[in-house]
This record gives structure tokens, sequence and C-alpha cells, in this order.
């Protein structure tokens, strides 16, 4: 394809896997303006092991894509937004936000984009999916709008959908973008502060919130697959979004991936959790020509992963 950038193809040695108005990406995702553009010989530009999901809008609107070294599969083909996807813990299914009726709902599918399921039907917006480490429940945020005023909270869901709780209740000021430890006893996520949003994480035991930041410059929370380690995004170096590491806890904070040319948003780690894999661009906005690429956890060694012509954001690896 002609509008395809080139890179030269790195090889990564992976363990092989078994069985902040809100802001603009540290808080909730609109729409990203389509691309039209067919995309059925786009390859990974770095080898790497496992499955890979994101969104993109490469072909008009957001879909989800599979991404393994054989190539590209597209999960879902329809005229709605197709958003956010995050496997399930045995690698089976996949969560996402669709809104094929105009509101964002929660819908799980197998993990070929086969039999999709809506987990919850509300006169609200539930975007942001977060599965509990039993496959059993779901954490999500929810949107809901009354007269001026819009509340934006987290809520868990079972599979079933019959039962529909709020998870940090009492909580007034608005938090979302969750990611449970594998031990379930821990909820990271985005809570607004006085001024911007900062990382936090919830103790599901005591029923405690504790902000792992300050400055109102730090966001998207994700756990590493031994729980040991937190990557998340920070503005503090450059005034742009970087990749940052730190413990559940808030300390020993450092930086992964220092690029001044670039905003770089939504880490997940790898199954072994020596790498992360996160969007890029050299805009902050929704039309900014996002990319994947690759952080090498040891080193911060930056890999570009994939460069479609549209917005390829929001990855998580299994």
């Amino acid at each position: 394809m002609s509008n395809r950038k080139s890179f030269p193809k790195l090889r990564l040695v992976l363990i092989p896997l078994g069985v902040c108005a809100i802001l603009v990406f540290c808080g909730r995702e609109s729409p990203a303006p389509p691309v039209e553009a067919a995309a059925a010989d786009l390859r990974a530009q770095t080898e790497f092991a496992g499955r890979i999901v994101f969104q993109s809008n490469f072909d008009g609107d957001n879909e989800i894509y599979l991404l393994t070294t054989d190539g590209l599969v597209k999960l879902t083909d329809n005229s709605w937004q197709d958003e956010y996807p995050v496997w399930s813990p045995d690698g089976r299914r996949l969560a996402y936000t669709a809104n094929p009726d105009g509101r964002y709902h929660i819908y799980v599918m197998n993990a070929d984009g086969s039999n999709p399921k809506r987990i919850i039907a509300a006169d609200a917006d539930d975007k942001e999916p977060a599965w509990w480490p039993d496959g059993e429940s779901l954490v999500f945020t929810r949107e809901t709008k009354k007269f001026m005023r819009t509340s934006i909270a987290l809520y868990r869901v079972n599979l079933d959908g019959d039962r529909v709780r709020r998870l940090i209740a009492g909580r007034s000021k608005a938090h979302g973008i969750a990611n449970v430890s594998p031990d379930g006893r821990l909820v990271t996520l985005t809570a607004k502060r006085t001024f911007g949003w900062d990382a936090a994480v919830y103790r599901i035991s005591d029923r405690t919130l504790e902000f792992l930041d300050d400055g109102g410059k730090s966001c998207r929370g994700r756990f590493s697959p031994d729980g040991l380690r937190l990557a998340y995004v920070s503005s503090r170096a450059d005034g742009k979004g970087d990749i940052w590491l730190m413990n559940p806890d808030g300390s020993d904070k450092s930086l992964l991936s220092f690029r001044v040319e670039s905003h770089d948003y939504f880490p997940a780690f790898s199954p072994d959790g020596r790498f992360v894999v996160f969007n890029s661009s050299t805009q902050h906005d929704h039309g900014g020509d996002w990319r994947l690429m690759i952080v090498e956890v040891a080193t911060g060694k930056v890999h570009p992963l994939l460069d479609s012509p549209g917005n390829d954001v929001f990855p998580d690896w299994r």
C-alpha cells in the first residue's frame, strides 16, 4: 500500500504463550474520524509472540482487530463503533464496547469474533471493560447524564448482566478506566482530582482508594502479569504522555518510554512481563495518526509494531 510507512523489521525474543472537559486519552475516548483504506496486507513490523487486539478506524469506523505474526484479522465488521477490546483471563473471549443503538454498551465475544453478546443495556454509556481474574464478571466505566450533570463511575457486572453494582460506593468525583490485579485484591483506575486526573488504586478488602501519583498528570494504569508492577501514563517528564512503571503502592517510579517527539498512551504488558505495547502519535488528538509500538522493560528500547493508515489504539496482549 502506497500510504504505509516502512520500518526495518526487528526481532524480539519473547517467551511463547501457553494455554484528561474529560481527558483526551487519560479519560474517555471519542470515536476517531474515519480513514478509508484497505489493509488486508498489513503485517507486524516487529516479530512478537502471542496475540494483540486493538481498535482501528482504517476501514471507515472503529473495528476490532487481532494482530499476530501471521498477519491481521478483522474481528468485527459493521457500521457502528467497536472499541476497547480486552482479553479474558483464559484468552478465549474478548470484552469490548459497541454502540449499535447510539449508546455504548458492554459486549463479550469469542476470541475469533464469533457469538457477540451484549452484557447489559442501560440508559447510560458503558465503556472501557476490564475482566475480573475469575473471568465471571467485568468492571466498566459508566457515564450517566442527568440534566446538566454527568456522572462517571466504575461498576461491576456478572456476565449474565443481572447483577450490577457500583464498585466504589460514596465516591462522587469522576473515576473510571479500571484494571484488576491478577489476585483480584486491587483495582487500578484513573480518578478526578481538583485539578486534573491521576492514577489510583482501590483496595477491595478495606474499600479504600489511594492516589498513586500527584499533580493531576497520570492515568491508565495496567498491572503486570505477576501483579508486582504497574505500567501507566504520565506527562510530568516532558508535558506529553510517556509510559512509566511503578509498584502498586506508588513507589519506585521509573520512566520507561521518554520520547520527546511523541505522545505515548495506553500501555499493556506482554504475557511474560518483559515488554509493554502502547499507542503513540506526534499529535495529541483523535486524528493524530496513532500507531502501535513495543518497548522493552529492561532496556527502554522502543520498536515499531503496526502503523496502519488509521488510528491504532487501545492494545491488549495475550
